[in-house]
């Protein structure tokens, strides 16, 4: 499918309830999903979780006289390949009103019904989550992991870090939500940290976020209080490390240059974060902030909005010298350095496991958006050109 076209209930700028329930799914490694509709509806999802799933791939004979063939076929396909199959019902099969429960009766198929028209990827992975049903098991050992999503860049990236700080802090990793087996959403620790806030599974007790330095520092406070055998010291070193490294390079910027005027549009949690971090260390003048996943969060700098021409409208009136979003920022803003925070992401090659959550999480953004803006500003000046 040519990249500027999707199914009618997906907003390019952020996916609806159907990609988001794929995403959770697809991140159990032992499950085989199956997105129960049209090709379009398949490859959306496809294009953004990294790993191979299923389609039913309805046509319209099928959608007349009925799709629950075409389904059990599929399923048959995929029986014994996998421990388990999710299948994901999009928006026609509900529409029509199909009734494919019953297909979950061994408990080996798990079918979630989530259309796109339900709402956002937000909502699409907690009902996907609702399904796999995880369970916490009080003598299991460790700390669960948890706002992990196949769709986000930082993925894999944000489950090494977190990974890694557990691990500094003597802590063992319980569950990975949802970057794991499917039997290990089963036996999840009784405590959580989150990488992005946006997903909390509410699987155990909330622990905190790794977004940000003071969160993973607050963070790892309250784990070694509610954990045994958790020191937090040598995470508080790596962060007083990390933090005198980003302080000594942005000195270094604002004696040559001026704190950037920035645009963010991202969902609710990734933006806040820059947000913050950008103030803290740059002076930034935050010109405008589009959260895409989070109506109430409207003030007199946040905008609650995934509409493409909302947001073109917000960037050309705030001028930025940076911006921070996605693909469809970039193309709005060309002049204006730009570090990637949100999908789609195209055009470049991402085989790094980049982390947003963490202490090097913080240090990369902080890389980027310090070599986006001396780029920008050592430009010559015929290069630089109004908005478009």
């Amino acid at each position: 499918m040519p990249e500027n076209q999707h199914t009618p209930c997906e907003n390019p700028l952020w996916p609806c309830a159907m990609t988001g329930a794929v995403a959770c799914l697809a991140g159990f490694e032992d499950l085989a999903v199956i997105v129960h509709g049209s090709s379009g509806c398949y490859f959306y999802p496809a294009s953004l979780v990294g790993v191979p799933i299923h389609g039913t791939f309805l046509v319209e004979n099928e959608i007349i006289f009925g799709t629950e063939s075409r389904l059990q076929e599929v399923i048959r396909e995929l029986d014994g390949r996998y421990s388990r199959i999710a299948v994901v019902n999009t928006c026609v099969p509900a529409i029509i009103g199909e009734d494919i429960a019953s297909l979950a009766h061994d408990g080996q198929i798990i079918i979630v019904d989530s259309p796109g028209f339900l709402g956002d990827l937000e909502a699409g992975y907690r009902r996907a989550l609702e399904q796999v049903a995880p369970e916490v098991d009080p003598d299991a050992a460790g700390v669960n992991i948890d706002g992990i999503c196949r769709t986000d860049p930082f993925c894999r990236g944000n489950a090494i870090e977190a990974r890694r700080l557990l691990n500094l802090a003597g802590a063992t990793v319980a569950t990975t939500f949802c970057l794991d087996r499917y039997a290990a959403a089963h036996r999840a620790a009784p405590f959580t940290v989150g990488t992005n806030p946006d997903l909390a599974s509410g699987v155990g007790t909330e622990c905190g976020s790794l977004l940000g330095l003071d969160a993973v520092a607050e963070t790892f406070e309250r784990l070694a209080a509610e954990v045994d055998g958790i020191d937090p010291r040598p995470v508080t070193e790596e962060i007083a490390w990390a933090d005198a490294r980003i302080t000594k390079a942005c000195d270094k910027y604002l004696r040559r240059f001026d704190p950037p005027r920035v645009a963010i549009c991202a969902g609710r949690s990734y933006a806040m974060f820059a947000r913050e971090l950008l103030k803290q260390y740059l002076g930034a003048d935050i010109a405008c902030v589009a959260v895409r996943n989070d109506p109430d969060s409207r003030n007199d700098t946040v905008t609650p909005t995934a509409d493409f021409s909302t947001i073109r409208g917000m960037i050309r009136e705030a001028e930025p010298d940076l911006v921070l979003g996605s693909s469809y920022e970039r193309a709005i803003c060309s002049n204006a350095a730009f570090v990637g925070l949100t999908p789609p992401l195209r055009g470049r090659v991402l085989l790094h496991s980049r982390a947003v959550a963490g202490i090097e999480g913080v240090l990369w953004l902080m890389d980027e958006v310090l070599n986006a803006c001396i780029n920008r500003n050592r430009r010559p000046e015929s290069e630089s050109t109004d908005l478009s």
